[in-house]
């Protein structure tokens, strides 16, 4: 399994409405924060090419979202 950590900026005022969107969507782990993101997301899948599936077709196609950055995790 692959993971990978989104940040994301959404539109002025539209997190709240954007976290909610994503846990509908089943996204492992979604959460608001302050700072230069506005929400950090925890992804899985099988392979890197399907994780960026996943922030294409659940996360960037979301009304609210302006931005998404994706960090795959590496084990060392």
């Amino acid at each position: 399994m692959t993971g990978a950590y989104v940040l994301i900026n959404c539109a002025a005022g539209k997190t709240a409405e954007v976290v909610r969107a994503l846990r509908r969507q089943g996204l492992r782990e979604v959460r608001a924060v302050a700072g230069i993101y506005d929400i950090v997301a925890y992804v899985e899948a099988r392979t890197p090419s399907q994780i960026g599936d996943l922030v294409v077709r659940k996360i960037q196609s979301l009304d609210g979202i302006e931005r998404t950055m994706t960090m795959v995790s590496v084990r060392l």
